[in-house]
């Protein structure tokens, strides 16, 4: 499995899901109880289907480890209703062998992956380096395709027999996470246990940052519309933990971020400064919506505040459990609070309807590649703006003129970023 030193064999035993963990060294490769298990399927090929998921062609920045454990989660959710057996290769793939009559349910996963990773080029109409399509997925129906699946199984042991393990950095942008060297001692569960103790004694008011989104029409000043406020990770990590890689273990900075979420939501609770008032966004889980800690908040903020205040959402969060997310956006809209999902690319905008995710608003990356956009893709971003609500979709990162420049020509009026910012202090000087 992703992040470990061995991998784990999934399979399910009188109903029971039996995860065994074994060493690299103690067995051979995944790939090779692969190749056994579908020379013995061979017998009782009839009605059996198979899935290879190409995570390996994905862009490196879609192959992240909480991308791909998310994703092997997906599978495993509906196998106690589909009987089917999960390999993950050495290259990062995936194999599901699966009773074929219960195809839909397999077919519904691979939307949920399509979904989340619909920003990566492999989900649109590509080719590969010979000119073949470049599926995300290949079917097999094994048994009439049996030969043809048996080889691809014997050559996945070839093309892997000398690929190390692949262990992914996870390494994700929050907010402005600092990007140091690897000589520090990585985040351990000891570690997180002190910052824990540590955090809830601090006075962090001095950590928080603000960020002003801003309607930004023609040549007109920016005109901020609401503050995003945040933590700010940088400053944290060279205050409390200069020794520490807080971004070495991707799980554990979860849980990091959760007890910042906790402490964001009791500093804004408590505080009566001005400049935590008044239209904010905060940036949270979908678990902490779901907490304790965001009831306490809530008792706490008066009914006519509620609609000032925009919770935003990343959408690796949201794809992670859809259910939690579901129960927590009609939780938070029923009490008046808006909702924002952040984290969208450029090539996955045209994509989401905001509308039937029910939803407030979208919250774009600016990328420079945008600057290269066809007139085509142009236009399908226009469509997606015009169908989200101009003053709904906003464009963030925004560091420099041509992030203003792009957004206008597909209609976008709201920008974030340090050159809005830049604009908005330099409006001040004069």
């Amino acid at each position: 499995m992703l992040g470990l030193t061995g991998y784990r064999l999934r399979f399910w035993q009188n109903n029971n899901l039996v995860i065994a963990f074994m060493s690299d060294n103690a067995l051979p490769s995944p790939e090779a109880f692969l190749v056994d298990y579908v020379r013995r399927l061979e017998r009782r090929k009839d009605g059996v289907g198979a899935i290879h998921v190409h995570f390996s062609k994905l862009l490196a920045f879609n192959r992240r480890d909480h991308h791909i454990r998310t994703a092997i989660a997906a599978f495993e959710e509906i196998v106690p209703e589909v009987t089917g057996r999960i390999f993950t290769l050495s290259n990062q793939d995936l194999i599901f062998i699966f009773d074929a009559a219960e195809m839909d349910e397999v077919n519904a996963v691979i939307f949920r992956l399509k979904f989340l990773f619909n920003d990566d080029p492999l989900i649109g109409e590509n080719k590969d380096e010979s000119g073949a399509p470049a599926n995300f997925t290949d079917y097999f129906d094994v048994g009439q395709q049996y030969k043809d699946f048996l080889h691809l199984t014997q050559m996945l042991v070839r093309s892997n027999a000398n690929r190390p393990r692949v262990v992914s950095k996870a390494a994700e942008r929050h907010n402005d996470h600092p990007e140091y060297g690897d000589d520090r001692q990585p985040l351990t569960p000891k570690i997180l246990g002190r910052i824990d103790e540590s955090l809830r004694r601090a006075d962090l008011s001095n950590l928080m940052r603000r960020q002003a989104i801003c309607a930004v029409v023609g040549d007109a000043n920016p005109t901020p519309v609401f503050h995003e406020l945040f933590i700010s990770i940088k400053d944290l990590q060279e205050t409390l933990l200069p020794d520490v890689n807080v971004l070495s273990n991707r799980w554990l900075f979860q849980h990091l971020t959760e007890i910042l979420d906790r402490r964001m939501l009791s500093l804004l609770t408590r505080s009566n400064d001005a400049s935590v008032t008044g239209s904010v966004s905060i940036n949270l889980n979908v678990s902490t919506l779901l907490s304790p800690d965001f009831l306490t908040f809530d008792s706490n903020v008066k009914a006519g505040q509620r609609g000032t205040i925009v919770l935003e959402l990343q959408k690796i969060d949201i794809f992670a459990d859809l259910g939690a997310f579901f129960f927590a956006r009609d939780f938070c809209r029923d009490r008046g609070y808006r909702i924002c999902i952040d984290g969208i690319s450029h090539l996955s905008l045209p994509y989401i309807n905001r509308n039937k995710i029910g939803v407030d608003m979208i919250k774009m990356i600016w990328d420079v590649e945008m600057e290269n956009m066809d007139e085509e893709h142009r236009e399908a971003m226009r469509a997606a703006v015009a169908e989200s609500g101009d003053t709904r979709v906003i464009l963030c990162r925004c560091d420099d003129e041509r992030a203003i420049k792009f957004g206008h020509s597909v209609n976008i009026t709201m920008f974030q970023g340090r050159h809005v910012e830049h604009l908005m202090n330099e409006r001040i000087k004069k």
